[in-house]
């Protein structure tokens, strides 16, 4: 049986973020991650945009036809749209596929009163690190922009409602990649 699935390139790439199954790894060319903020949410999130000269990996898994409500509000702010010939999987069952991003005229950039949360950052390189490693980590860094946006350190309380528990291995992950690319981390007054 043939179904739609999503491309998760994001905390849909950390599997104890959702329940869909069966997931699949996958790539997605000609796109790109950045960091965007809408005056729909109040913090920043990750959003995919076009870039003929990148690839993203993320994971692919099928959504039942009632379970598309659920997902686009769990999306909100973003449109879902159709991306199939752009990704690369080895599922078998997979019609369409869809991938999600912040409509261009709704960007704003972030900012202290829009942030990325440190919570956040952390699922998603969770995900990526239990998905394709140490390398897979490294290329979310290196095809993600807009790391120059403020990031709230919340990891001692944790605003992302999908916030996880990280090793000590993985926050060292994070706390490189950040580190790495100068970013600023700041912690609420």
């Amino acid at each position: 049986m043939t179904q739609a699935f999503f491309f998760g390139y994001g905390s849909l790439v950390n599997r104890l973020t959702h329940g869909y199954a069966p997931a699949h790894r996958a790539r997605a060319s000609g796109w790109r991650r950045a960091w965007i903020a809408t005056a729909q949410r109040r913090v920043a999130y990750l959003t995919a945009v076009p870039d003929p000269d990148c690839a993203i990996d993320g994971l692919i898994a099928p959504v039942p036809p009632e379970g598309w409500a659920t997902l686009d509000l769990r999306e909100a702010a973003y449109e879902r749209l159709t991306a199939t010939d752009r990704i690369e999987h080895e599922a078998t069952d997979a019609q369409t596929i869809a991938i999600y991003e912040i409509a261009p005229e709704n960007r704003l950039p972030p900012s202290p009163d829009h942030p990325v949360l440190l919570s956040y950052i952390d699922v998603v390189v969770q995900g990526y690190l239990t998905e394709y490693g140490s390398e897979g980590a490294a290329h979310f860094f290196a095809t993600t922009t807009g790391w120059e946006a403020p990031i709230l350190n919340d990891r001692a309380a944790p605003r992302y409602p999908r916030a996880q528990r990280l090793t000590d291995a993985e926050r060292v992950v994070v706390d490189h990649g950040l580190s790495r690319l100068g970013c600023r981390l700041f912690t609420e007054a």
